[in-house]
């Protein structure tokens, strides 16, 4: 999952994507202070052979 937070003088938003293609697209377009993040589950199988 990916995420857009979007920082103002009032509010914090926030926009979830299931791709980072997608995420992206949108980044682009956000005006403000904004952060991109990547939400990783540490039991998501595709990760198992990295945590152990």
């Amino acid at each position: 999952m990916w995420v857009i937070t979007v920082y103002s003088k009032r509010n914090t938003t926030m926009f979830e994507f299931n791709t980072e293609k997608e995420a992206r697209e949108v980044f682009k377009n956000v005006q403000g202070c904004k952060i991109l993040t990547e939400v990783v589950y540490y039991n998501d199988p595709a990760f198992a052979s990295i945590v152990g």
